[in-house]
């Protein structure tokens, strides 16, 4: 059996890229994005959101792409996603951030009422199951927070909770 080394090297550097990639956020901050979520969740009786490595590491590639412009544009991948940026946010208050949007939801109607409540309904939607997020540093100083959604919120469908 011959020892492949380029096989080992290119396991190592995959690794090791995986590595970087989640390295960006710690478990602190990964704790903080779930507990909020989770919190905003349970609050309308939904199942708690787990943490998922692959949303987290596609978050984490937008947020450093959005580093020279922190522009709110949103990645256009296939899954769910939540942008918002600030001064030393962490994940937790961009994710209290969104569920502000609560106060635009008509559950009645399940239409959001005078201002927008996407980024709410994104956090509680009852068949989304997993999430992950990334956090970059901006140029222009402002963390730049994403947060990608499996499955994605789907407003023609029927009621988030």
């Amino acid at each position: 059996m011959a020892f492949n080394t380029k096989l080992l090297l290119a396991i190592y550097c995959v690794a090791l890229v995986f590595t970087l990639v989640s390295a960006n956020i710690s478990q602190a901050e990964i704790d903080g994005f779930l507990e909020e979520h989770n919190k905003a969740r349970k609050e309308v009786g939904n199942k708690p959101l787990k943490w998922n490595t692959t949303l987290a590491q596609y978050a984490q590639e937008y947020a450093n792409k959005r580093v020279d412009d922190c522009a709110m544009e949103h990645s256009r991948g296939r899954w769910g996603e939540n942008l918002t940026s600030g001064d030393g946010m962490t994940g937790a208050a961009g994710t209290k951030y969104w569920v502000t949007e609560k106060e635009f939801y008509d559950p009645k109607s399940n239409k959001c009422v005078k201002e927008e409540c996407g980024h709410y309904l994104a956090v509680i939607w009852g068949k989304t199951t997993e999430v992950g997020c990334g956090i970059s540093k901006c140029k222009d100083g402002k963390n730049y927070i994403v947060c990608s959604y499996d499955p994605m919120y789907q407003p023609e469908d029927e009621r988030p909770y």
